[in-house]
């Protein structure tokens, strides 16, 4: 099947027939239980945000599925998503027993490409769950990057630089894929070809909350066997440290911004803000009630 390269672009129906196999009735958009339809093991996003999940779930009990899913029949009453697994989900979570659905004919390559596309499409995708798809869609058809870059639309750059990220330690792909790393902090760490620099990078990273710029620089001085250690606290950092922590402590006892003021001779001065008289009378009754010595 010769495709265009802005196969992406244009959706799924780019990839696949558009003529629906009509199920019941003469309508294109079919109604079929749930019990019937199983997900796509190949599905290529692993992880589901459950908030994200309960609030279809809450849309869906009140106003029904408003955008048919799109399935592929595998047996005489057995049906494989395709694409909308979250619909899917919430529609069982909603106690629902069947739902709209296209049904559409597809193998199992073009069945792995259209749930990779439909996901990317909705930016639902993280970029270890990409990286994973487009390796085993080079394994398992023996494509070249050129030829998976034709099928879905997307420059063979984009395509080696997504498949880079499954050389990261272990703990830096969790990390990427749980988006607490972004893709600019996964590409100074794969500067670094040796898993235990990776790794020590990366707990720089997330230790001192670097930004890529600087991640950059200590992957080059690593390269360079320049050894980097993380910052020791200095005199004023923690001065600056346990000043923050009594500011803190003392808002939350008196329920009132406080103020610290300090020079260098250890002098300075505590200040409360108020907001009307309520609150002023409130906070001399408090100073009232301290101990005096």
């Amino acid at each position: 099947m010769a495709l265009k390269r802005n196969a992406l672009g244009r959706g799924l129906d780019s990839l696949i027939p558009m003529d629906d196999v009509p199920a019941a009735g003469t309508s294109a958009i079919n109604t079929v239980p749930l019990s019937q339809i199983s997900p796509n093991p190949d599905q290529p996003r692993q992880t589901f945000a459950q908030e994200a999940l309960d609030d279809l779930t809450r849309s869906i009990t009140t106003y029904g599925v408003l955008q048919p899913i799109s399935l592929r029949q595998v047996g005489p009453s057995s049906y494989q998503i395709i694409a909308g697994e979250r619909r899917y989900r919430a529609a069982l979570a909603a106690g629902l027993h069947e739902i709209p659905a296209y049904i559409r004919d597809a193998n199992e390559q073009e069945l792995t490409e259209m749930a990779l596309i439909e996901n990317i499409q909705r930016e639902d995708l993280n970029p270890i769950e990409i990286a994973l798809t487009y390796n085993k869609l080079i394994a398992q058809y023996h494509l070249t990057q050129e030829q998976l870059s034709e099928r879905i639309g997307k420059s063979r750059a984009v395509i080696a630089n997504a498949l880079r990220m499954l050389r990261l330690h272990a703990d830096v792909q969790l990390a990427l894929s749980e988006r607490r790393l972004t893709e600019g902090h996964a590409r100074a760490i794969l500067r670094l070809d040796d898993h235990q620099m990776q790794n020590k990078l990366f707990h720089r990273i997330l230790a001192e909350d670097l930004s890529v710029r600087r991640a950059e620089e200590l992957a080059k001085e690593m390269l360079e066997g320049v050894e980097i250690s993380p910052k020791k606290p200095t005199l004023k950092r923690e001065k600056n440290r346990l000043f923050d922590e009594l500011k803190q402590n003392l808002s939350a006892r008196f329920s009132a911004p406080v103020q610290l003021h300090c020079d260098a001779n250890g002098k300075g001065r505590i200040t409360f803000s108020f907001r009307d008289q309520e609150q002023l009378t409130r906070l001399i009754a408090l100073f009232d009630k301290i101990p005096q010595e």
